[in-house]
């Protein structure tokens, strides 16, 4: 339902180890993190290990590792969460292929939720 606006066209940005992104939730509620099952990149047709991305909302950072365990926090409907990536070379000032899927764990539903998004992000020089 949300899909089309899980992938923010702002902020997308270069940091000195790799870039980051900005997105959304693809539900109409906010969760705890602990729900939070999955946030997947692929940039440029490249997956992004998990291992290699953080998840920052409203100024906390976690590891992918750690959300499970994190009841006390929370991914308001709507609230951008900053979606922090490692690559091996610095990205290039241009057009970059973003994808994002988010798997979301719903209790009254039987099988996950979440969405899928894709967007042609450019990246100033």
């Amino acid at each position: 339902m949300f899909d089309q606006y899980i992938v923010c066209e702002e902020g997308f940005r270069a940091r000195e180890d790799g870039g980051v992104v900005e997105v959304r939730m693809p539900y109409y509620r906010g969760l705890t993190l602990s729900m939070v099952e999955a946030v997947d990149l692929t940039l440029d047709g490249q997956p992004v290990p998990a291992s290699r991305t953080t998840f920052t909302v409203h100024g906390n950072t976690y590891t992918f590792d750690e959300l499970p365990r994190t009841i006390d926090d929370r991914w308001e409907m709507g609230e951008r969460a900053q979606l922090a990536f490692e690559t091996d070379a610095p990205l290039a000032p241009g057009e970059h292929d973003v994808a994002v899927s988010v798997r979301l764990r719903i209790s009254y539903m039987p099988v996950p939720g979440g969405g899928r998004d894709r967007k042609r992000l450019t990246l100033a020089a």
